[in-house]
């Protein structure tokens, strides 16, 4: 059986309710009926926006910043470029996002179209990633089988240190210099990373029964990987061959501009959309204040709504386009446009009360600072209670070590 890309979540799996007079159905009934409509004027329109965009300021630094005489000067000129760049090529990322979901038009033939080439140009594999960020949406928020920061529970992050749980009271949080360095590593290699291994997954969102032991073989790029179904192979290998078409584009272009200005023009931007894909993402979904369930508790609505909206400024509004913003509508609704996620939101908030998430007064920096401190593994609210009563809450702790976090096949078992 194919994966359903069609029907609301709450259809596919159990929905649940906010409160005994709120379910879904009672929110999509608040949102206006043109939240849910994408328009091909709009969606373009922000297209051509973030193109025209990109495309001013590459042929700016092309022609512009190796002429600056002084190099100190030079090199503040091309970090400059680079993190403008990366947020509006961000932007170019979201709106290939958009298509997945098929937000971008009311046509699905040109959804699928422009989500391919929009994220094949960033090296990303286009319906690979729809097939797995599909299903994160359907389970988003289950230990069982998300697909995005599934933390550990307890028992597995005390095997994974070496630690009883008599010594973790003693230890303490990571050195300053120790945590931004896994930052750091996070924030470079995290996208990557995912593709590669499905790391920071849960073993049950696997589409087969159990993990690849082959390299590669729990990745993004293999049409036989543990995370699609037979019938999936062909969009897996167009995936590739997008991303290939664009590596060999990339070898084309630096014989006549040099690997070198390849690597500042495109490479460096890029780096930075591979940070703000994974900052947004981790945020989104990582917060001391904000719960996790075991299957047994989980519904779609208490996982869609255990996500937090954040505040990305100028950049998060206009190059990025509310992804970050607005990210409590998009679990609940992922079909309605960027364009109207403030709008959709705004209609639900009373109807959501205390149900509702936001953390937009703080530097996002230090979100993810707190976040990477504070939320290591998680534990029931009350350990006396059947599963299907508990809440799963973060707790911190000194972090993994990196080359556990990113191995095991990049999949999360308790």
């Amino acid at each position: 059986m194919t994966l359903d890309y069609t029907s609301h979540p709450s259809e596919l799996v159990t929905g649940g309710q906010i409160n005994v007079n709120v379910g879904v159905q009672d929110l999509r009934k608040a949102i206006p009926a043109h939240c849910f409509k994408p328009s091909y004027g709009l969606s373009f329109w922000y297209l051509f926006r973030d193109f025209l965009v990109v495309g001013v300021l590459m042929t700016a630094a092309f022609l512009y910043i190796p002429k600056i005489p002084l190099p100190l000067l030079r090199y503040a000129a091309w970090a400059v470029y680079g993190y403008i760049q990366g947020e509006q090529m961000t932007g170019i990322w979201v709106i290939g996002h958009e298509c997945g979901h098929s937000a971008f038009s009311p046509s699905s033939v040109l959804n699928d179209m422009m989500g391919f080439v929009l994220h094949s140009l960033l090296l990303t594999p286009y319906f690979s990633w729809r097939s797995t960020h599909r299903r994160h949406h359907i389970y988003a928020n289950n230990l069982a089988k998300d697909h995005n920061y599934v933390p550990p529970q307890l028992s597995t992050y005390l095997s994974i240190k070496g630690f009883t749980a008599e010594q973790l009271d003693e230890m303490t949080e990571d050195s300053p210099i120790v945590t931004f360095a896994r930052i750091v590593i996070q924030q470079l290699l995290g996208f990557p990373w995912y593709l590669l291994t499905n790391i920071t997954s849960a073993q049950g969102s696997l589409a087969r029964k159990k993990p690849s032991k082959w390299f590669l073989g729990n990745s993004h790029f293999l049409p036989n990987s543990s995370l699609f179904r037979p019938e999936e192979a062909h969009l897996i290998l167009l995936s590739d061959i997008g991303i290939g078409s664009v590596l060999a584009g990339m070898w084309y272009a630096s014989k006549i501009v040099g690997w070198h200005m390849l690597a500042l023009l495109y490479v460096q931007p890029y780096l930075w959309v591979n940070h703000w894909i994974v900052a947004i993402t981790y945020l989104h979904h990582t917060h001391p204040k904000i719960p996790k369930y075991e299957p047994e508790a989980w519904t779609f609505l208490k996982g869609a709504t255990a996500t937090v909206d954040r505040n990305l400024g100028f950049a998060g509004k206009h190059l990025m386009h509310n992804i970050a913003d607005y990210h409590v509508i998009h679990h609940l609704f992922s079909r309605i446009p960027q364009y109207h996620a403030e709008e959709a939101t705004r209609a639900i908030l009373p109807l959501l009360g205390a149900s509702y998430h936001v953390d937009k007064d703080r530097s996002f920096y230090g979100g993810i600072w707190e976040s990477f401190t504070k939320c290591q593994y998680v534990v029931p609210n009350d350990e006396r209670k059947d599963p299907e009563e508990r809440t799963m809450w973060y707790r911190g702790g000194p972090s993994p070590p990196v080359e556990v976090q990113m191995g095991r096949g990049g999949v999360t078992k308790d």
